[in-house]
């Protein structure tokens, strides 16, 4: 014959397998992430600098220092210098706006010959990468070629003590605002250099909080 107390042990050890198996399908449902793997490669090798408002560029006017200067891209996306006001520059590379600096300076000196080399890099709103959620410190990045997830974490300081770092994701506009998974506990803090993708122009990285 069972006893009382032997009833009640099993009905202990049994309440306790369950309440494991409970904890452990609600952890293994939170670190499982909802959106497909985000390509490893992801990059074009075709991509070009645009010019953005608050780059800085040094335009360089040969055999003729006066005209030559740096000035900043104003917040409306235009650039004025001497002999040229609010001359549009946003979305373009610094060749293209160095021909339109030489077709505005052809009506006052002959034959400019201009140069623009951008030294301070913001670039468009459309192509700068985005860091919300739980980032040590959320903000936006100028893209650069071949930029990585891991250069992103590094720019932001890497993940705060309530990131789910395994259920970020990345938006990214130029695939439709498809969404991708991102491993990023495993890659910051595991080292786990497989979970490292490259970006894109526009991407915006979201770092939901665990509850876990």
């Amino acid at each position: 014959m069972i006893g009382n107390g032997s009833v009640r042990s099993s009905w202990a050890a049994m309440l306790r397998l369950l309440l494991v198996v409970l904890i452990g399908g609600v952890v293994a449902g939170c670190a499982s992430n909802a959106y497909p793997p985000a390509p490893t490669l992801a990059a074009s090798d075709d991509y070009n600098y645009h010019i953005g408002p608050g780059d800085t560029v040094n335009i360089v006017v040969w055999r003729n220092p006066e005209l030559s200067m740096s000035v900043p891209v104003r917040p409306d996306g235009k650039l004025a210098s001497p002999l040229i006001e609010d001359l549009p520059a946003i979305g373009k590379n610094p060749t293209e706006l160095a021909r339109d600096i030489e077709k505005a300076l052809s009506k006052f000196i002959r034959d400019p010959v201009v140069t623009v080399i951008v030294t301070q890099f913001v670039g468009p709103y459309s192509e700068q990468i985005r860091v919300i959620g739980e980032a040590a410190k959320p903000q936006v990045l100028p893209y650069k070629q071949k930029m990585t997830l891991l250069d992103v974490m590094i720019a932001v300081g890497g993940l705060t003590d309530f990131a789910d770092g395994n259920g970020a994701s990345i938006l990214r506009p130029s695939d439709g605002n498809k969404q991708y998974g991102v491993r990023l506990k495993d890659l910051v803090k595991r080292g786990d250099v497989s979970a490292n993708v490259e970006m894109k122009p526009g991407d915006v990285l979201i770092i939901p909080r665990s509850w876990f």
